[in-house]
C-alpha cells in the first residue's frame, strides 16, 4: 500500500490517561489529544472505530497495579474493546471493509496485527444494529454464555442468582438462563433496576441497597432451597451474603468485582469461604477468551435467541468519540442500565 493515505484524516484522536483516578473517575483524569495518522506496516491493518465498548474492567487498567492486562501508562490511550472497520490493510486475510471486534484503544483509528487480543470478524445480520455486536450479540453475550454454561454449568430446572442483573452482562445472563429453563433471581441496585430485571425474565428481583439482614431475608424468600449457580459481577459483601445460601455442589462464576473497582486498595475481606467446604462448592474466575473453543457455539446461541425474541439487548447509547470518558464515568457511578456503548 502507499505510504500516504489521502482518503483518511491527517490526524487521529485519542482519549488518554491524564492522571490516575482516586475512587470514581472524573473528567480531569482524561485528555483528548491528536497525533499523526499511522501507516500500517507489513501484515498490519488500520482500523477505524465504529463502536466503542465501555466496560467496568477498564477501571482496573487505570490503576498502577498488576491485572490480567498491563496498566495504562500516563499519557497513553485508554485500553478498551471496540468494533471497527478496516480502512487500510497490508494483510491479505483482513481486506479493507472488514468489520471486526478487538481489544484496541480509545483512538478513532488504530493499527493492529492479526495476533491482536480478542480479534474476531463481525458479520452483522440484516436489520440488526452494528452496536449490538459489541453488546448482547458480542463480547457481553459471549461472557454471559461462558460464565453461565461453561463455568456455571447451569441446567434447566436449576435456580440461578445474578448480581448486577440490570447491567450489561447481568441482564444478558438473566435472559440466557430463562431461555435455558432455569429459575432466575436477580440482584440490582434500586427499585427501578429491580423492576426492569423482573421485566426481562427474572422470577424475583432483589434491591441489594438494603440492610444485610433484609438482604438475607430476601435471598431466603426468593430461594428457600438455595441457589445452584451464582453469576457474580459484584463481589464484596454480596458474595459474603450468597455463599451460605448456595446449594450443595453449587457453582459460582466470578465475572467481575465492581464493588471494589473504585477502591482497589481496600478490598472487602470475604468471611464465608468456609462454605466452599461445607457445601462442596466450586468458585471459579474466568475470562471469556480462555474458552475460545466454545465461542462459536455461544455466538450461534446468542444469534438464535435474538432472532426468536428471547434475547433483547439492553443498551444505553452515547454518540461521538469525545463522549467516551463521560459514558465511562456514568457507568462507574452506577447510573446506567444495560450495556454502555458509544457510536463513533
Amino acid at each position: 500500500m502507499p505510504e500516504t493515505l489521502p482518503e483518511l484524516p491527517a490526524t487521529v484522536r485519542h482519549i488518554v490517561l491524564r492522571r490516575r483516578p482516586a475512587g470514581v473517575p472524573t473528567s480531569d483524569c482524561f485528555d483528548l489529544v491528536e497525533t499523526a495518522m499511522p501507516v500500517p506496516g507489513d501484515g498490519q491493518m488500520l482500523v477505524r472505530m465504529r463502536v466503542g465498548s465501555v466496560d467496568p474492567a477498564i477501571r482496573g487498567f487505570l490503576d498502577d497495579r498488576p491485572s490480567y492486562l498491563p496498566p495504562v501508562a500516563l499519557g497513553a490511550p485508554i485500553t478498551g474493546m471496540a468494533l471497527g472497520e478496516v480502512v487500510a490493510s497490508r494483510h491479505g486475510d483482513w481486506p479493507v471493509g472488514t468489520l471486526l471486534r478487538v481489544l484496541g484503544t480509545w483512538s478513532d483509528h488504530f493499527v493492529i496485527g492479526p495476533d491482536a487480543l480478542g480479534l474476531e470478524r463481525v458479520s452483522p445480520q440484516p436489520g440488526v444494529p452494528l452496536r449490538a455486536y459489541m453488546g448482547a450479540l458480542g463480547p457481553v453475550g459471549l461472557t454471559a454464555w461462558v460464565g453461565l454454561v461453561a463455568v456455571g454449568l447451569a441446567q434447566a430446572g436449576q435456580t440461578v442468582l445474578v448480581s448486577a442483573a440490570a447491567g450489561a452482562t447481568g441482564s444478558t445472563v438473566v435472559q440466557l438462563a430463562r431461555a435455558l429453563g432455569c429459575r432466575v433471581v436477580g440482584l440490582a441496585g434500586g427499585p427501578e433496576k429491580a423492576a426492569l430485571v423482573r421485566h426481562i425474565g427474572a422470577e424475583a428481583a432483589i434491591d441489594h441497597r438494603c440492610t444485610p439482614e433484609a438482604l438475607g431475608q430476601a435471598l431466603d424468600a426468593a430461594a428457600p432451597q438455595g441457589f445452584d449457580v451464582y453469576f457474580d459481577n459484584v463481589g464484596g459483601p454480596l458474595l459474603d451474603a450468597v455463599l451460605p445460601r448456595m446449594r450443595e455442589g453449587g457453582r459460582i462464576a466470578l465475572c467481575g468485582m465492581i464493588a471494589q473497582y473504585n477502591d482497589a486498595d481496600h478490598p472487602h475481606g470475604v468471611t464465608q469461604l468456609w462454605q466452599l467446604v461445607v457445601k462442596r462448592l466450586t468458585m471459579r474466575g474466568f475470562l471469556t477468551y480462555d474458552h475460545a473453543d466454545r465461542l462459536a457455539q455461544a455466538q450461534a446461541t446468542l444469534d438464535e435467541l435474538h432472532r426468536s425474541g428471547q434475547l433483547v439487548p439492553l443498551e444505553n447509547v452515547h454518540h461521538g468519540f469525545e463522549s467516551l470518558p463521560g459514558a465511562f464515568i456514568a457507568l462507574m457511578q452506577g447510573q446506567t442500565i444495560g450495556k454502555t456503548l458509544v457510536e463513533v
